[in-house]
């Protein structure tokens, strides 16, 4: 499942030698993904934050928004099994067009819904479309970036769906106020339309010689030999269910992701209806967190590239950033069920979404490093698979435990002891088992 890991003078040296020409439009294919990510979060977004509206014109509870809310969760964690798969057989460019092109024509069908049951269905088809895109970022990232540099863009891509979570808010909030929910996803499903046609018109694989540019001959033709032997199969997709690390992953990205989308899904509620604010100020102030997120994404990338180039072995240098980050996290989260003041308040589920977003970028980088070539997408949607199961039962039992209780305090408590679990899970267990990431 690992491979060795090219020395760093080959992969500097090497990828110098690329044109400025070709090094900026690597640069603009992953400005492309960017964009793709603030469009695919705004998307998933438009419940949440029309969650009071949708649920009173509908007459939902607590339980059942809930489950509108986790309706994406569970088919996208699902749906990740093959897409990495599909992603690693055929490609980035088709895989990721034709994701965008399906998640845009759900989210513009979402505007008719007038039911739960429409609105559930939707959300399902939702999750599905959307579930090949990070893992085309990925395989986007092996292919035009050698090992030792691929943490940065990697992080970059991922700040998208965090830019996205922070513009959500204010942006979202707007459009509902002004076209109403209704419009509010349509703006959003045009704004796929015109995404899948960009990236269509420009995005392509590197040529030979790019690849040899940027990896060196001697990773280039093991990964050649590689792809010539061993082509992504079911068979060999299965022997990553047989690795200790990638159920290690799995666990770990679940406690992580979790907490992520008890932020994601009900943070705006919970600041108008826990902490008193209206509906347009919630808005603004529930895009602060999200804000501190997109500066945890890039420091956890720009830190663990950092301990690579200083010379720490690379699996150390991947699981630092991600063991530091949701401890810090935890211990941010966990004091929110004890806190009366709106400000220390505000000031925790900022610190606590900040350091939540440190591991992020990381854990995709940390699969590239893990998997052979041509099996990255598949072990990062694996991992990713773990972590939106989480994501799936954070607003269920979020809902719930409102129902049950008519507090949060509990909430903040669940979600502390999973990015624990996450940080240990990462931290303790998965491990260079086989002594090539050095």
């Amino acid at each position: 499942m690992t491979q060795m890991r090219a020395p760093e003078s080959v992969a500097t040296a090497t990828s110098s030698g690329l044109s400025p020409a070709v090094k900026r439009l690597r640069w603009w294919f992953v400005a492309l993904l960017v964009l793709g990510g603030i469009v695919n979060y705004l998307d998933r977004s438009t419940l949440s934050v029309g969650n009071t509206t949708i649920a009173s014109e509908l007459g939902l509870s607590n339980t059942e928004m809930g489950l509108l809310l986790s309706a994406f969760s569970w088919p996208y964690a699902i749906a990740n099994l093959p897409a990495g798969f599909l992603v690693d057989r055929f490609g980035p460019k088709r895989m990721y067009a034709g994701a965008a092109t399906a998640w845009s024509a759900v989210t513009l069908l979402t505007a008719t819904a007038r039911a739960f049951g429409p609105l559930y269905a939707f959300r399902v088809l939702l999750g599905v479309a959307e579930s090949p895109f990070f893992t085309s970022g990925l395989k986007v990232a092996n292919r035009w970036y050698a090992k030792d540099e691929r943490s940065l863009p990697i992080s970059l891509i991922n700040t998208g769906s965090q830019i996205a979570n922070a513009i959500a808010p204010p942006l979202l909030t707007w459009l509902l106020l002004t076209f109403d929910w209704e419009g509010m996803f349509v703006a959003v499903g045009v704004l796929g339309v015109v995404l899948v046609a960009v990236w269509l018109l420009s995005y392509r694989d590197p040529s030979h010689d790019e690849a040899l540019a940027i990896k060196g001959a001697e990773a280039l033709a093991a990964e050649d030999a590689a792809e010539g032997e061993q082509k992504s199969s079911l068979r060999t997709w299965g022997g990553l269910l047989k690795e200790a690390n990638t159920w290690f992953m799995v666990l770990g990205a679940f406690g992580i992701f979790y907490t992520v989308w008890v932020y994601l899904t009900w943070l705006p509620s919970y600041l108008e209806t826990d902490q008193g604010f209206s509906l347009s100020t919630a808005g603004w102030v529930a895009a602060l967190p999200y804000l501190c997120g997109v500066l945890g994404v890039l420091v956890g990338g720009g830190t663990s590239a950092a301990l690579v180039r200083s010379g720490m072995p690379v699996l150390r240098a991947r699981k630092l950033p991600i063991v530091v980050g949701a401890t810090l996290a935890a211990a941010s989260v966990l004091p929110v069920a004890y806190v009366s003041s709106t400000g220390l308040t505000i000031v925790l589920l900022c610190l606590g979404y900040f350091f939540s977003q440190v591991p992020i970028g990381v854990i995709w980088t940390l699969a590239s490093d893990v998997a052979p070539a041509h099996q990255v997408a598949s072990l990062g949607a694996i991992q990713n698979f773990g972590g939106f199961v989480g994501a799936a039962f954070a607003p269920v039992v979020t809902g719930w435990i409102l129902d049950a209780t008519g507090s949060y305090s509990l909430v903040f408590l669940v979600g502390g002891i999973l990015l624990l679990v996450g940080a240990v899970s990462y931290g303790a267990f998965v491990r260079d088992r086989k002594g090539v990431l050095a």
